[in-house]
């Protein structure tokens, strides 16, 4: 197993190494921004499907929703920008949440972003999956096995360390980045130069009967799907290369720059050639034929947005066992999710996360269209709860220049909110499970909290009662017969010096009683031997109402009581499922007695 482990994910890393396994910020660009850039892909869509429910006519307004959306993305890069410098452990909407408005509004932030992250895995590689079935339909039948099988890749991808998935991701992601660079540079051209007729879109400005208020601000929300992962670079700042806070906030502002790029030139082409989305055909592979018609960079285009779709999940992979260690650190999860693992990542966190996603791809059967809302609102409650905590942080402190900072905290944080009502509002049917999940999700984090306080103040020498004083120790060895197993413990028992050793055979007839009886005063005549006879064969009762008995009377004399269990280990792994395994049962139901010590000997068979 260790070798098929170090075939998989590589050889071990040492602590030391650490360092060597940080990000610069062309790896970071790539891994860190892949589900934001990828939201191209589908945000500029999105808007058009509101907008096409009064008519084609009222496309226009395309234009001025997307420079909404840039504008809201501008807000968000610099408030992210400021987050980045204040809290350079990373953590992001959770801990700017939690340290300015309370540890609610922080589990609020951090429980969506948990369940976010998971929803971007499971999403992008099921959207991935169906842009690779519909250019080869043969393979349609097998979505949920293809979208498995590309999460199990990047999980395994991600076990072997950041520094490895960032040199595999970012030439997938670079080439998106530049088929999409082109294929905007190329329509433009086109239209600038008059290839396009200007009767494919509504002149701006044209009155557009039944359009309101309402359903431009609704278009506006879907647009903003495309923001989604702008916060993945805050949470991860840990991962860069020293000076860490420097680099990702230039990792962060480059990102910013390509996704208003082409964010705005696929919604401005979109516009001019008056491309309506369809069922069946994206928005952004109908202006790549109309652009280059169905030649090799129509292919190249549609080939690196299947790429980046699936990649965007990577996305999750970097932040998601990043913002765990935080929540752990606070003992919010389980403390194993602050473990490095073989490669010196938070592979607990990396295996969890694939799992999980696992599970929803199958649930929804790969079809997982109807979880976007949810995803997107998932963002945007921690946007709208990290510019409030920003706001809030930078009233209390007062620092140089903290109008202009709060100014832009305070924008990000109206637009956000409006942007998370107009979900709630617009799309309750998909979206009200959040209300039942982040709920549960708190408790939980509160449930493990308590404990975790409980059993510190447990162990804590200053609130722990005194330990009682052991006078002696009264040994009870079950057996099953004369054994070298037996005869081991026996002598390990005796090794210890203990008071009493008590050996305890459980026969299921009286002849057997009689002649084991018989044959022990032969083996080890100076060592107790009590039979209990079973007759319903049970060997857990009879023991177990023994040790009580054994415990009252050593409790007179501030014995302790130890049961000594003999266990021999097969040779081989599987010759254990050729054996009843009777230690493991008496083990499995003494464990959690607080009066006994439970003690295991065991006896490595040679063959």
């Amino acid at each position: 197993m260790a070798a098929f482990k170090r075939l998989l994910i590589g050889r071990p890393l040492k602590s030391t190494e650490l360092g060597e396994q940080k990000l610069n910020k062309r790896k970071a660009l790539a891994i860190l921004s892949s589900d934001a850039l990828s939201s191209v892909a589908y945000g500029p869509e999105q808007i058009l499907l509101v907008l096409i429910t009064v008519s084609t006519a009222a496309f226009w307004y395309s234009i001025p929703i997307g420079i909404g959306v840039l504008f809201l993305l501008t807000a968000l890069i610099l408030s992210y920008r400021q987050i980045i410098f204040a809290y350079p452990q990373g953590g992001g909407a959770y801990v700017v949440s939690k340290n300015n408005l309370g540890v609610y509004p922080g589990l609020v932030a951090g429980g969506s972003l948990l369940v976010d992250y998971i929803l971007t895995v499971a999403v992008s590689v099921s959207a991935g999956t169906d842009a690779i079935t519909s250019a080869f339909p043969a393979l349609h039948e097998y979505t949920v096995v293809i979208a498995v099988v590309f999460v199990l890749l990047l999980t395994l991808l991600n076990l072997r360390g950041v520094t490895e998935s960032a040199s595999v991701l970012a030439y997938p992601v670079y080439l998106f980045v530049l088929a999409l660079l082109v294929l905007i540079g190329v329509g433009i051209y086109r239209v600038m130069t008059g290839e396009v007729s200007p009767e494919l879109h509504t002149p701006v400005g044209t009155p557009i009967a039944g359009i309101s208020l309402f359903l431009l601000l609704k278009a506006f929300a879907s647009g903003s799907s495309a923001l989604t992962g702008v916060e993945a670079i805050s949470n991860a700042i840990p991962n860069f290369k020293s000076p860490a806070p420097n680099n990702a906030a230039k990792t962060l502002s480059a990102m910013g720059i390509l996704l208003a790029v082409l964010f705005s030139g696929i919604v401005a082409l979109a516009y001019f050639y008056g491309v309506s989305p369809l069922a069946e055909v994206t928005v952004v592979s109908q202006i790549a034929e109309e652009t280059f018609s169905r030649n090799f960079m129509y292919y190249f285009v549609q080939g690196t947005t299947a790429l980046i779709l699936i990649l965007a999940a990577n996305t999750g992979y970097s932040a998601f066992p990043l913002l765990a260690v935080n929540l752990a650190n606070d003992k919010f999860i389980p403390r194993m999710f602050t473990v490095r693992g073989d490669r010196l990542g938070y592979s607990n966190g990396i295996i969890i996360l694939g799992l999980l996603s696992i599970l929803l791809i199958i649930v929804f059967q790969g079809q997982t269209e109807q979880l976007i809302p949810l995803y997107a609102v998932g963002v945007f409650i921690p946007f709208t709860l990290s510019q409030t905590g920003m706001m809030v942080k930078w009233i209390r402190e007062k620092p140089a220049g903290w109008v202009s900072k709060l100014a832009i905290n305070t924008t990000g944080a109206v637009i956000s909110l409006m942007v998370t009502l107009m979900f709630f509002i617009t799309k309750f049917a998909q979206v009200w499970s959040v209300l039942i999940f982040l709920p549960i999700i708190i408790f939980l984090f509160h449930r493990i909290k308590k404990h975790y306080e409980a059993v510190g103040d447990q162990l804590r020498l200053a609130t722990c009662e005194p330990a009682v004083p052991i006078e002696g120790n009264v040994m009870i060895v079950p057996v099953s017969g004369i054994t070298h197993v037996v005869e081991q413990s026996l002598n390990y028992a005796q090794s210890l010096g203990a008071e009493q050793i008590i050996a305890v055979h459980i026969p299921f007839d009286r002849e057997e009683e009689a002649r084991f009886e018989e044959k022990w005063r032969s083996w080890k005549p100076d060592i107790r031997l009590v039979t209990l006879h079973s007759p319903y064969r049970s060997i857990i009762q009879p023991l177990g109402k023994f040790i009580d008995v054994v415990k009252r009377k050593a409790d007179e004399s501030n014995y302790q009581v130890t049961v000594v269990i003999p266990q021999f280990i097969p040779k081989k792994g599987w010759h254990n499922l050729l054996h009843n395994q009777s230690s493991l049962l008496i083990r499995a139901h003494l464990l959690y007695r607080k009066d006994i010590v439970l003690t295991t000997v065991p006896y490595h068979l040679k063959k």
